[in-house]
């Protein structure tokens, strides 16, 4: 396993990279979202029921009801949880990066209002 602040400088640098990649109305929306990161989900998230292997969570409401809801909507990136998932595979840090990418977008699309099915579709399972 890597360092800690390299798992996270790397997602950083990705995040950054996929933001700026997508169209501008998109990419305005998805800058308003806090990114955070994680190891992985916490004792408390897993007694409520999120997978203790998730690499992703989209928190807060979606784009169409954000008014509505407590929480200011954001991502959190478990990124322990990813870099065993591409590790598994034989993977590195190029599969770790696309994979950053993958569940950043798949969050995105949460927060779009994209339920699992659509998302699938998308190919952001």
């Amino acid at each position: 396993m890597p360092e800690w602040n390299w798992l996270v400088q790397v997602a950083e640098e990705e995040v950054r990279r996929t933001i700026r990649a997508l169209p501008a109305d998109l990419r305005r929306t998805a800058e308003k979202l806090s990114v955070t990161f994680e190891p992985m989900p916490s004792e408390a998230l897993v007694q409520d029921g999120l997978d203790a292997d998730t690499l992703g969570l989209f928190v807060g409401g979606d784009h169409d009801e954000e008014e509505h809801v407590f929480l200011p909507p954001g991502i959190i990136l478990f990124l322990e949880n990813i870099w065993w998932m591409v590790t598994e595979e034989d993977g590195g840090e190029q599969e770790y990066r696309a994979e950053v990418r993958t569940t950043l977008l798949h969050e995105l699309g949460h927060y779009l209002g994209l339920d699992e099915e659509e998302l699938t579709e998308r190919g952001l399972e």
